[in-house]
């Protein structure tokens, strides 16, 4: 059998008329011409596309489906009435032996919807993120837990939403006055050193804000900037062992490792870092322990004994305070302290304050308007 669907306009469903009067179509015709609404409109009406348009008598739904049911196709009174015209024209071909009997199949279920069923807990999906520090599925957005409103209300300060983003937890305004006591003492230290220069020279060269930042941030490592962690560790590692300042700073001698903290291209004995001092002098003030920091200053002591330059450096200051902050807080087990260290945390806080300068010399030469920098040939050294 032949199910044929047209539509109102053209001409098409007539040629099917002629091949059944011809006989040329022996297989039973089940057919129906949409559009049969057509003449509830006063005026001419466009359906589906271009040809679909209701335009002469002939073309009309009305028509066409007359002359099918008047050349011996079946055509029901209705499109509702297809579906039962087919299955009774389709057991009829059955009945008669033309065609044989189709077994009933059970169509398979429509699988559910994923998010429909995750919702209802029929399912459970892996999750490709995990996150513990924010979520912004609510009203608003929760640092730690801590909802915005909550941060904006207590007057929380920058001190806070790294404790809360970083930590994972509220540490005592000691504790967050000091993170950002670093973060304004570490936040430029002039266009000369190697992080500032190169945002300088990135920004000269017409870059945008993010570039000449991120070329600045490349150059912080274990020269410049990126000592906070390992000056932690070597200090936590030393003291916890009970190693005397000559015999760490000697047994970091013969393993071939400068000390990390210690050492300064332009400080010395005798034009010490204010950074260091300012911040050694609040956490005598605040800190309810500074064992870590006092023993950096007796191993400064040594290290002074053997050149002039080989003072504490703002990184071993940061490195040692903040083993003291983690450890004399009360709210750090050993582990997460090893653990805080090992990630990477204290270089993080000079990452974070050096920013604020990068994109301050940025925005300075932008603002200047200065042209593409190119080193002079006098403040090279050509050799072979």
């Amino acid at each position: 059998m032949m199910v044929v669907l047209g539509e109102l306009g053209g001409s098409d469903e007539y040629s099917l008329v002629e091949a059944l009067k011809q006989g040329k179509v022996q297989k039973p015709v089940v057919a129906w011409v949409s559009g049969t609404c057509a003449r509830l409109f006063k005026s001419e009406v466009q359906f589906g596309h271009a040809g679909a348009k209701s335009g002469g008598e002939l073309e009309s739904a009305q028509s066409k489906n007359q002359a099918l049911r008047d050349a011996g196709a079946v055509v029901p009174t209705s499109f509702e009435a297809l579906e039962s015209v087919i299955k009774e024209t389709f057991e009829k071909l059955v009945e008669e032996g033309n065609i044989p009997p189709v077994p009933e199949v059970t169509p398979p279920p429509i699988p559910e919807d994923l998010n429909t069923a995750i919702k209802s807990g029929k399912v459970r999906a892996p999750t490709h993120i995990i996150s513990t520090i924010s979520d912004d599925r609510g009203e608003e957005p929760c640092y730690a837990g801590v909802p915005m409103s909550t941060i904006i209300e207590r007057g929380y300060g920058v001190g806070d939403v790294i404790s809360l983003l970083w930590f994972k937890r509220s540490l005592p305004r000691y504790c967050t006055q000091f993170i950002e006591i670093c973060v304004m003492l570490c936040a430029d230290h002039g266009p000369c050193v190697s992080g500032a220069h190169n945002s300088i020279v990135t920004a000269r060269a017409g870059k945008d804000l993010v570039s000449s930042l991120v070329s600045g941030l490349l150059t912080i490592g274990p020269r410049f900037g990126g000592a906070i962690d390992d000056a932690a560790r070597y200090f936590k590692d030393a003291y916890d062992r009970g190693l005397m300042p000559y015999e760490f700073v000697e047994g970091m001698k013969k393993k071939g490792i400068r000390v990390p903290g210690i050492g300064h291209r332009i400080k010395s004995r005798d034009n010490r870092d204010k950074r260091v001092q300012l911040l050694q002098k609040y956490a005598h003030a605040h800190f309810p322990s500074v064992k870590y920091m006092e023993y950096a200053v007796q191993v400064e002591t040594y290290t002074l004994s053997k050149a002039n330059n080989l003072v504490m450096n703002v990184d071993g200051a940061i490195g040692s305070l903040f083993l003291d902050l983690l450890s004399g807080s009360g709210m750090f087990s050993k582990q997460e302290i090893d653990e805080i260290i090992e990630i990477g945390y204290l270089n993080g806080l000079f990452v974070l304050a050096r920013s604020i300068g990068l994109i301050g010399h940025t925005f300075d030469q932008k603002r200047l308007k200065q042209p593409l920098y190119r080193h002079p040939w006098e403040d090279v050294l050509y050799t072979k």
